[in-house]
């Protein structure tokens, strides 16, 4: 019996790249005023901060709902195929309740996995269950081994605008123009499922040091799994530069994946951003 996987694009998975891996990718809504896209189907990532720029509000963001869920379950499970559903954490979002809800209508034949991650960090776990798919484990022994490892998994990155988490509500008027006017980089990680701001440094060579800091606290990489860096926008020169300092470091990063972050989190954190998504050992 064939597994078929299927999972929430707040991994940043787009819909062309799904077809590539062989895999479905749900999307959730993100709305901009008064139009409504689907994340990676009628809405590219680029085009998505293009439309944040021009944007005077933040955009709203749909959890999937159990519908949707049953519906895709039901077109995947037609032919007697298992599904693994990867969602992202559910302590930010209903979504991975919706889909453990949907998943109980089909007899074992579904289960959930709630990655406790977002974006790269929702994506290596996705790069770790195709390898398991692949390696012919049944469908319970790839959801018990995901469970397993993916509260090792580390993510850990800056924000390099203060602008969105000000139009978030996060951040006050005050806060915001000081911190811009400074240069701060908030650094923020993923623990228990949520995110939390872990520092706050003047400039982007301090907000690297602190980074590198951080993996030092949380764990040495894992290189026999997948990890991943990732930047937000359309411009990767912070990426780049970011790249070239963990290779001085890491030579296992000459082949590190680069994945561009979209709507889930870019709604947040807008354009700048630099991260990292690891197993720790």
């Amino acid at each position: 019996m064939s597994i078929k996987i299927l999972i929430d694009s707040a991994c940043d998975i787009v819909k062309a790249e799904a077809k590539k891996l062989g895999i479905t990718l749900i999307p959730m809504e993100i709305t901009f005023a008064d139009k409504t896209y689907y994340d990676g189907f009628d809405l590219s990532h680029d085009k998505f901060y293009e439309l944040l720029s021009e944007s005077k509000e933040i955009p709203q963001t749909s959890q999937i709902n159990e519908y949707r869920f049953e519906e895709a379950f039901t077109e995947l499970t037609a032919d007697g195929s298992e599904v693994l559903c990867i969602t992202m954490s559910s302590k930010l979002s209903g979504t991975c309740e919706r889909a453990k809800h949907a998943a109980q209508k089909f007899d074992g034949n579904v289960a959930v996995v709630d990655s406790y991650n977002v974006a790269i960090g929702e994506r290596i776990l996705l790069d770790y269950a195709i390898r398991l798919v692949k390696d012919g484990l049944s469908l319970q022994e790839v959801k018990k081994e995901l469970d397993d490892k993916k509260h090792k998994i580390q993510l850990v990155a800056y924000v390099d605008s203060l602008k969105y988490l000000y139009k978030g509500g996060r951040l006050t008027a005050t806060n915001t123009a000081v911190g811009t006017i400074l240069n701060i980089k908030p650094i923020v990680e993923m623990g228990e499922g949520v995110v939390k701001v872990v520092g706050k440094v003047l400039g982007i060579k301090k907000a690297f040091s602190l980074i590198y800091e951080k993996m030092e606290k949380l764990g040495k990489i894992d290189f026999t799994k997948p990890f991943a860096v990732g930047y937000s926008g359309v411009d990767d020169s912070n990426l780049v530069r970011f790249v070239e300092e963990l290779k001085e470091k890491f030579v296992e990063f000459k082949n590190v994946c680069k994945y561009q972050i979209g709507s889930t989190i870019g709604t947040h954190i807008g354009d700048g951003c630099v991260g990292i998504a690891y197993f720790s050992k």
